[in-house]
């Protein structure tokens, strides 16, 4: 088993995890209504053409191009008004040569027309026909049969995030239910004589709980659920009891504090104590956030990460991100939001040990950003409430220079 300073990659880390079991996506049927933000668990196929008729996009006249053919407003085309066209109903009429037919958006085309002229390029006379001033393409402010959507085609591929699209393209093809993954649940443990509830007054040397709020608060933005299990003393059997319960409870546990290399560092051995294989890491080559520890018991995660807020929530938004996104069936296929920006002073950095620094972005005048780095100790949260992002320093570079063009992951 690797001990605490027998340092592995975060990358490496992942690699273990992932090999001593393979995340399973769990499923549930739900309405498409609400499925906003959840994760497809089977390729969606339509049932039909979308749409399933010809539909005019304008308001206007179904027409036949050809006889709008050399239209101007000096040289105007006639045509005689033979219907109007009924609103969600199809037309009982085929239209004539030389006629037109008062057309709604979103009609069905009369048989015989190929083309909508707008209204505002035509003038109803009182002799029941129009002037219309503008030449018409066959085709022309019409959507054709199936130009969305072909029956029989994929259009939400498995592993998708839902977005409002996705939504309202599934209720288009009247899919008013679907399979999507479910959330895997996280049990999260805050450990410490010194921790004490949010809602209370803090005495000296004491500090309110942070971790328990930032980590159920990311793994419900990733797409997770997250139950808390209150605040434990450093003693062995209160945090193996809370620990065991947890256990049975969710699918995967996370416990703050108590991963340091101390006297006090309990999780390693009530992890160890839960089930084979145990304690895959502890310790990771990574700043912040060295001392977390990676866990498997049976089929469940369980992750040590530090107490100082700043380094559980970055660890959990590089490393417990991605275990998340495996058990919703994402398999790298979520996009991080990230862009370019300029760094504007030098940063050094150890080799050997990836580092993120937390960054505060500014756009310049030309449009481009700056990535300026918000330093501070790791049990400052509000550093990353102030900054927009995390910039990634290598594990084979001494730093980077003011100047260089960076990757900035948004967060």
């Amino acid at each position: 088993m690797p001990e605490f300073l027998s340092l592995v990659t975060p990358d490496e880390a992942l690699d273990l995890l992932f090999k001593s079991l393979k995340p399973s996506v769990k499923v549930e049927s739900i309405s498409t209504e609400q499925a906003l933000g959840r994760i497809s668990a089977e390729d969606i196929i339509s049932p039909q053409d979308l749409p399933e008729f010809q539909r005019s996009t304008v308001d206007g006249y179904a027409v036949k191009a050809i006889d709008t053919h050399g239209a101007s407003e000096t040289l105007p085309a006639y045509l005689k008004i033979q219907d109007e066209v009924p609103m969600g109903d199809t037309p009982d009429f085929s239209l004539l040569s030389q006629h037109c037919a008062l057309i709604h958006t979103g009609g069905m085309l009369p048989s015989g027309a190929d083309a909508v002229v707008m209204l505002e390029d035509t003038q109803a006379l009182e002799s029941e026909e129009i002037e219309v001033y503008k030449s018409t393409a066959r085709g022309e402010n019409v959507i054709e049969i199936a130009e969305d959507v072909s029956s029989g085609e994929s259009v939400i591929p498995r592993g998708t995030r839902l977005r409002p699209a996705e939504i309202g393209g599934l209720m288009a093809l009247g899919i008013t239910s679907l399979k999507v993954a479910k959330p895997p649940v996280f049990g999260i443990l805050s450990t410490g004589d010194e921790i004490i509830h949010p809602s209370q007054k803090t005495k000296p040397g004491e500090v309110r709980d942070i971790n328990s709020y930032t980590l159920a608060a990311l793994i419900k933005d990733i797409g997770g659920e997250a139950v808390p299990y209150g605040i434990i003393p450093d003693s062995r059997s209160e945090m193996l009891a809370a620990v065991e319960k947890a256990e049975q409870e969710c699918d995967h546990i996370i416990v703050t504090a108590g991963s340091s290399a101390s006297t006090r560092d309990l999780t390693a051995e009530v992890f160890n104590s839960l089930g084979e294989p145990g304690v895959l890491v502890h310790g990771i080559s990574i700043k912040p956030g060295k001392p977390t520890i990676f866990a498997v018991s049976g089929d469940k995660v369980m992750i040590g990460l530090p107490g100082n807020p700043v380094s559980a929530l970055v660890i959990a938004i590089i490393l417990i991100t991605p275990l998340i996104e495996e058990y919703l069936g994402l398999e790298g296929q979520q996009l991080k939001p990230e862009l370019l920006a300029e760094l504007t002073v030098n940063i050094s950095s150890q080799t050997g040990r990836e580092d993120w620094i937390p960054v505060r972005l500014s756009r310049t005048i030309s449009g481009s950003y700056q990535a300026e780095p918000v330093f501070g100790r790791s049990n400052l949260i509000f550093i990353l409430s102030r900054s927009d992002g995390l910039l990634k320093i290598p594990a084979s570079a001494t730093g980077l220079e003011a100047g260089t063009l960076v990757t900035v992951r948004l967060i």
